[in-house]
Parts: C-alpha cells; sequence; structure tokens
C-alpha cells in the first residue's frame, strides 16, 4: 500500500512517516528496483505497519520522542556509541561501575591499610 494509506491506517500523518523513515524507524524497502526510472514510491506491507505501530506504541509506553527511539535504536546498534553512553553512565552513577574496578578499589583499600600496620 503507498505512504497515504498506511498512515491512515496507523492514525498518523504521510508526513510523519517519512520523518519516521529519515529517522531510521522504518525498516529498509525490500526489492528495491534501481533501473526503473523517476521517482520509487515505498509499499508498505503488513509487517513494516508493525513495525511502525510497534515503535509508536514504544514512544508512547516512555514518553519519548521518535528521535529519542532512534538514537535508542543507534546505541544498540553500534558498539562505539553503546560504549561512549555506557560511560557516561556510569560516571552520572545512574548505572554500577565493572566489578573489576571495584574489586581494584577494594585492593587498594586493603594495601593502604596493610602498609599502616
Amino acid at each position: 500500500m503507498r505512504i497515504s494509506e498506511a498512515a491512515r491506517r496507523l492514525g498518523t500523518s504521510a508526513r510523519m512517516l517519512r520523518y519516521r523513515e529519515d529517522l531510521g524507524l522504518l525498516p529498509p524497502v525490500r526489492g528495491h528496483q534501481a533501473f526503473r526510472p523517476g521517482p520509487s514510491h515505498r509499499q508498505f506491507g503488513q509487517a513494516d505497519l508493525e513495525a511502525v505501530a510497534a515503535a509508536l506504541e514504544l514512544e508512547r509506553r516512555y514518553d519519548i520522542s521518535p528521535a529519542s527511539l532512534a538514537f535508542g535504536l543507534r546505541v544498540l546498534a553500534e558498539p562505539g556509541v553503546r560504549a561512549a553512553v555506557a560511560d557516561l553512565a556510569r560516571r552520572l552513577g545512574r548505572i554500577p561501575a565493572p566489578a573489576g574496578r571495584a574489586l581494584d578499589f577494594e585492593k587498594e583499600r586493603a594495601l593502604r591499610l596493610l602498609s599502616r600496620g
């Protein structure tokens, strides 16, 4: 189905679906025929509608924007981004430091106590 029909079924606008596509929140286009002259129009299948509906539900449930959801997907998909966000989360105290660092701290503490004696 064309974008206008997909938007109607999802209760959104064609413009919002294009925005979501730009953010990477739509499944990739399958079967694109590059050899056809003129602009190609995305066709939405049932799986596409279900993916967009799942994204809309996540946005509603967690009160986040499409851009926030797109960044969350990027964090999951790109190891470098994941590591940078995890480092920030540790610095902010949102997630605990890896166990190795905690053990190093305890080891240093024990050595200091032993050196006093």
